[in-house]
């Protein structure tokens, strides 16, 4: 049984940073990610990356300012934001998918975690 559990999600100020951890159980995956949803908003890709590491993908509204990476060893994906703005604010979703590419759609993702709340304090 897959499992995906978010951890690292919180309160914090506008321009200060938060680390999310995945950690995966019950299955390895190609290409892991980050989604968010706001209230009331549809779910937004945020970054994916690949097997290696070598290759990433990011949201244009990120862009610059949150890195992903993963540890395989640890099956565990990172997403560290820096530079947080109140437009951060949304529960934050890993996910996983069993292709090679890095796609922005979320029905091209098979499995999801459960979500970690990321509040930005303006």
């Amino acid at each position: 049984q897959v499992q995906l559990v978010e951890s690292g999600g919180g309160l914090v100020q506008a321009g200060g940073s938060l680390r999310l951890s995945c950690a995966a159980s019950g299955g390895r995956f190609s290409v892991m990610g980050w989604f968010r949803q706001a209230p009331g908003k549809q779910r937004y890709f945020v970054a994916a990356i690949t097997w290696s590491g070598d290759d990433t993908q990011y949201g244009d509204s990120v862009k610059g300012r949150f890195t992903i990476s993963r540890d395989n060893a640890l099956n565990t994906v990172f997403l560290q934001m820096d530079q947080l703005n109140s437009a951060d604010t949304a529960v934050y979703y890993c996910a996983a998918r069993r292709g090679l590419a890095l796609v922005a759609q979320t029905t091209m993702w098979n499995y999801w975690g459960q979500g970690t709340q990321v509040t930005v304090s303006s």
